[in-house]
């Protein structure tokens, strides 16, 4: 089979395409036929060597994707052969086939094309996790989301609005801002960390209840300090570069919560609500409730230009490889 490797941690430009022998499904496993493997911006990281998860080398990125069950290991249950699925690996998506644990697999309704199901797992999995399950979002609360055009801030807005919240979208360009609106936002920011607090303030009339922060750096403290009276900061990520440090006494005068969102480690101590998740998101799509925003389908020879798209932060939507 053909494969996008990384064979060192030099980051993207140093994939390459290279064949690899057809993967065998062992005890509890299946052998997955990739259709699409979607990217996200820790695909970036990984290959550079600066994620928390360190495969060890060679490896495959792209975490997620989607494809047609082939063969089945003993003991493999809960999927069949043929079965389109679903695939949530971490890594290795970006080949022909896979050979993945068949619980890290969700079958597909007929009504849900292969363009939303491959982005859907790690994004949108990660943000209905954090607004339902940490912060407990609520109908009518004001949502800011920080970096609200990449592939979990767009999710967000997406599922903020959904789920009834008051959505403001927060991006770096109106352009990026007019597809948040389009996917459910009611306000949109061009945000500097010199107005942000400010400008999220006045929208909201005093105050946001909930923060989605995939961007960190100098955005993390003036978003912090927009919060209302037992607000909730939802630590996702650090697309802007520095881990920044909270101020505690804002933390204490206000009686805020912050809450990390570590969405792998949610679905390896609690499968059953990870897969709960997962129904609920492919039910929502199935019903035209939920659409998964594609960037573009790109060829797997083009992956130069696919990891571009993230590098430069330059993706509206999720990002797809066809191997």
């Amino acid at each position: 089979m053909k494969a996008l490797l990384c064979t060192r941690l030099d980051g993207p430009d140093h994939l390459a395409i290279a064949e690899r022998p057809d993967p065998v499904p062992g005890p509890g496993q299946a052998l997955v036929r990739i259709r699409l493997a979607a990217l996200n911006f820790f695909d970036t990281l990984i290959v550079a060597g600066r994620y928390q998860v360190k495969p060890p080398l060679p490896f495959s990125p792209g975490g997620e994707g989607v494809g047609v069950v082939e063969a089945l290991g003993e003991g493999a249950s809960g999927v069949a052969v043929g079965d389109r699925v679903i695939v949530h690996a971490g890594h290795g998506c970006c080949a022909e086939r896979i050979a993945i644990d068949a619980r890290r697999l969700t079958p597909v309704p007929d009504a849900v094309p292969d363009e939303q199901a491959a982005g859907l797992t790690i994004t949108y999995g990660t943000s209905l996790h954090a607004l339902a399950n940490r912060a407990r979002i609520q109908p009518g609360e004001w949502l800011a989301v920080l970096g609200a055009s990449g592939g979990v801030g767009l999710a967000a807005v997406e599922l903020g609005r959904l789920m009834g919240a008051r959505v403001i979208a927060c991006a770096s360009s109106e352009e990026k801002l007019a597809v948040a609106r389009a996917h459910g936002a009611e306000a949109g920011l061009v945000y500097d960390p010199a107005t942000l607090k400010d400008d999220l303030r006045r929208i909201s009339g005093g105050g946001v209840d909930v923060v989605y922060d995939a961007v960190g750096d100098a955005f993390a403290e003036p978003a912090l300090r927009a919060l209302g009276w037992r607000g909730r900061y939802l630590v996702i990520g650090f697309a802007a570069g520095d881990i920044p440090r909270l101020p505690l006494n804002l933390i204490l005068l206000k009686e805020l919560d912050v809450q990390g969102v570590h969405w792998g480690a949610f679905l390896e101590r609690e499968p059953e609500a990870h897969r709960a998740d997962q129904r609920r998101l492919l039910d929502w799509v199935a019903k035209g409730k939920l659409t998964a925003q594609v960037h573009g389908t790109y060829p797997l020879a083009e992956f130069p230009v696919a990891f571009g798209l993230l590098t430069r932060r330059a993706a509206v939507g999720k990002v797809l490889l066809r191997p």
